[in-house]
């Protein structure tokens, strides 16, 4: 038997199987806030059904055993009113502020909806015991576990008195909500409730009992099916595939006469199907583990199982959930110094180390989820349950999660549901032969921008695909929690794309809201945080829709943190003009524009940034003179010294006073020269012009850490203040403190002074005046210390001001503080003041 290798892992081989790719474009619906699928009444004689995306004319049936079968009808709906806007106070001096607009009038909006049936389960008399859908024995648990249960739905009624300006949307909140919990009792009766639904990789995929290997899938076009692979040599009259009513194939596949499996592990196997578009092989939905070989585009799924002696035990318990994340954003694939793909075991052994030395408390992960196209950073998904095998094997990827935990680091992972890879053969598109099978149908299932599919979050059995597939990823992984990717795009009509959203509730609770999108994320959180007490869900999210960070009981979307994405942004804005003409109010309000009781994780800058294209911070700030000028014993510039000092400043306010989280995309802590250039080749585009590649070169699809560790290089200085900047946050948990106030925003000193906790935050925007005896008032009297000094020379400054020297408050109110003390402000310079008691 042939063999190919795979970042470090050896997979038998006997031959290609098919494969392909295509991509293309999309466009968003209008009208109203009801689920995309079709129901039926439900009377006294017939059971509720949920029609299915891709079976014409079949529903599937709730309960056991039954063969009703009834067409659907669609509900009378009269559409919702739109809102005008409303607007909260503005609080200049607080850090928490509401991002709302001003308005005037009330709204009246009326919803009538015929009564909603149940949907009803795909899969029946499949009763069997199995693994987590690969594994024969399942590992014993390192501690005794708790049973784990969803709550129930609450009344959903409290985001009301959160922001009393929701109750002009209250005919749209309530029946989204009423959404959420139709669809929670029709999973509980139907289905057992959201643990069993979310198991769905114990009936679907390949499962393996003590007699054989069972393998479904649920494709409702296809005329019929058979699978082959490696084992029956790639033969489609060899093992073919009985239909249920549901549109669910299946094969039992007995152990050979030795007790073996009849599919060996490391087998490429796939589905060939007679589909409405033709005959075509594709890779299994649910497949665990999908490779590329040698020479080939398209991808193989492989029949992952190993044997329980090579399988990964996890050694370690998951770390508790931290009071405030300091995340660092990754990518396993370019975190080597050298110009190649790297591997989850070398991240693990020399990436991980660093990330803790730093002083990160989790490490959120790109690019997991398979991918073929390796430029898409990771966001065009192919196959959803299976890790990238560019990086190495599932058991690598376990290894790496395993020593993150010992090492007391979250892992997060970076979960796409918001789109799929547009390709037919090696993704879920077109899986079946039909358009609408796990994605809308026509233009409404294509992103345009993205030139990729999108999902039909009205259906039950993508219902049943995401939450399983998000429940893998924890159960199986042992992730501590997801950030959820383009969660804008998922949940209005128009994706986010050319709409400036201004702060008018219209524009989040209007006719461009995907109700159902929004019912399926309340749904997978509900998931997350019910069976996963301490895992972390945040959402990237550029529209600021209220209520997203509210508890589901509460009638919120129901994450933990939204991405504060107006910050990079603002960033962005500030440095394409000179530092002279900063406003410091206009800083101050950005940092702190963020919604009451709703947490954010804060960023100076993303990882788009860092793309080919774009421009980092650093490289706004100091350009080409990074090339030339970074060396210790080379003088240095005016621009050098500028971006230096304003690169740790940016940080640390945006740290001090962003949010209750943080991120930074690996590199950007010491300033990394280069930007993210994946290898390509060159591009035709339909006009016939061509955009040239580079020569699929590795060489800027990397990350230099060897910059940030020579002492004798001034990346050096700023890798080692944004290990200062962790570490004070880490002490004095800042970032979540219960006290923050913003006591001064002096556009013409350029100064801007805040309290957060215990802490006194002192920054001198100004790019040349010094100030001596600079009056800094204070909450709390006593002796005030330097905790942080962005001017130190550690950190490439110049060392301007005296560690030793004690700061005494004097009862001299300023600044509405009660009492104040004086200090020498530097010019681009922050310090952080902490009563010396608290050290």
């Amino acid at each position: 038997m042939a063999s190919f290798a795979v970042s470090g892992a050896r997979l038998g081989v006997v031959r290609p199987g098919g494969g392909g790719a295509a991509r293309s474009g999309a466009e968003r619906r209008s009208g109203v806030d009801l689920p995309s699928v079709l129901f039926r009444r439900k009377d006294s004689f017939s059971r509720t059904v949920l029609s299915c995306a891709g079976a014409p004319g079949k529903v599937l049936v709730p309960g056991g055993g039954s063969d009703d079968l009834l067409s659907s009808t669609e509900p009378a709906v009269d559409t919702p009113v739109e809102s005008e806007e409303l607007q909260a106070p503005d609080e200049a001096d607080l850090v928490v502020e509401e991002t709302t607009s001003s308005s005037a009038a009330k709204t009246s909006s009326t919803v009538e909806v015929e009564e909603k049936p149940e949907p009803s389960a795909a899969i029946e008399g499949t009763g069997e015991t199995v693994t987590d859908g690969v594994a024969v024995k399942a590992k014993a648990p390192l501690v005794e576990e708790k049973p784990r249960v969803v709550p129930p739905p609450g009344d959903g009624q409290r985001i009301y008195q959160i922001d009393p300006m929701l109750e002009g949307f209250r005919n749209h909140l309530d029946y989204r909500y009423s959404e959420y919990k139709r669809m929670r009792a029709a999973i509980d009766q139907h289905e057992g409730g959201l643990d069993a639904f979310s198991r769905g990789y114990e009936k679907l995929g390949f499962t393996r009992t003590a007699e054989g290997i069972t393998y479904r899938e649920w494709a409702p076009g296809a005329h019929s099916a058979a699978l082959v692979g490696d084992f029956n040599n790639w033969n489609p009259n060899a093992d073919a595939m009985t239909r249920n009513e549901y549109g669910v194939w299946e094969i039992f596949l007995p152990n050979n006469a030795d007790g073996s499996p009849a599919i060996p592990h490391g087998s490429r196997v796939k589905i060939r199907m007679d589909t409405p578009s033709g005959v075509k092989d594709s890779i299994p939905a649910w497949i665990k583990f999908a490779v590329q070989a040698p020479g080939e585009i398209p991808y193989n799924g492989i029949y992952y199982d190993p044997p329980e002696e090579e399988k990964y035990v996890f050694k370690h318990p998951q770390p508790k959930r931290p009071k405030s994340l300091r995340i660092y954003e990754s990518h396993v694939g370019m975190s080597s110094p050298e110009p190649k793909i790297n591997t989850y075991v070398n991240f693990r052994d020399e990436v991980l180390p660093r990330i803790k030395r730093l002083g990160y408390n989790a490490v959120q992960i790109m690019a997991i989820q398979e991918h073929s196209y390796y430029a898409s950073f990771g966001y065009h998904v192919t196959n959803f349950f299976a890790p990238s095998s560019r990086f190495g094997t599932p058991e690598d990827l376990k290894s790496l999660i395993d020593k993150a935990h010992e090492l007391g680091l979250l892992v997060l992972m970076d979960i796409v549901h918001s789109h799929s890879s547009n390709n037919t053969l090696d993704g879920l598109n077109g899986f079946d032969g039909t358009d609408t099978h796990y994605f809308h149908g026509g233009p409404r299932g294509h992103h345009w921008m993205w030139d990729s599919r999108l999902f039909n979050y009205g259906s039950w059995e993508v219902l049943r695909y995401l939450l399983s597939n998000a429940r893998w990823w924890l159960e199986e992984y042992k992730f501590d929690g997801f950030r959820f990717d383009g969660v804008t795009s998922m949940v209005y009509t128009h994706h986010g794309l050319q709409v400036a959203f201004t702060g008018n509730y219209g524009e989040y609770f209007g006719f461009a809201t995907d109700v159902d999108a929004v019912v399926y994320l309340m749904l997978v959180n509900d998931l997350i945080h019910g069976l996963y007490p301490e895992a972390v869900s945040i959402g990237e999210d550029v529209s600021g829709m209220p209520t997203f960070c509210i508890p589901i009981q509460d009638g919120g979307v129901g994450f933990d943190y939204r991405l504060h994405m107006a910050v990079p942004d603002k960033w962005i804005e500030l440095l394409k003009q000179s530092d002279e003409y900063w406003k410091m109010g206009d800083i101050v309000h950005t940092l702190t524009n963020r919604r009451w009781l709703e947490k954010c994780v804060t960023y100076a800058e993303s990882h788009d940034q860092a793309l080919v294209g774009d421009k980092t911070i650093a490289f706004w700030l100091m350009d080409k003179d990074m090339y030339d000028f970074m060396a210790l014993d080379r003088p240095s510039t005016p621009r050098i010294d500028r971006g230096i000092a304003l690169h740790k400043m940016i940080r640390l306010v945006t740290m001090g006073l962003g949010g209750e989280g943080y991120l930074n995309f690996m590199g950007n802590e010491f300033g990394h020269p280069e930007w993210i250039d994946f290898p390509r080749g060159p591009q035709s585009l339909p006009n016939g012009s061509v955009i040239p590649g580079n020569n699929y070169s590795f060489d800027k699809c990397r990350r230099r850490f060897d910059l940030g560790d020579a002492d004798y290089l001034r990346y050096r200085g700023m890798q080692e203040f944004d290990q200062a900047m962790q570490h004070l946050e880490e002490k004095y948990e800042f970032m979540t403190a219960e006290h923050s106030y913003v006591s001064r925003k002096h556009e013409e000193d350029k100064m801007i002074i805040f309290e957060r906790g215990d802490l006194v935050f002192v920054f001198n925007f100004h790019w040349s005046n010094s100030y001596f005896d600079y009056r800094v008032g204070c909450f709390k009297p006593g002796k005030y210390k330097i905790v942080l000094d962005s001017d130190d020379g550690l950190f490439g400054g110049f060392s301007r001001l005296d560690h030793d020297a004690e700061y005494f408050t004097a009862d001299w109110p300023h600044d509405n503080r009660p009492c104040s003390f004086s200090v020498y402000a530097p010019s681009r310079t922050a310090v952080v003041y902490a009563l010396a008691e608290d050290e």
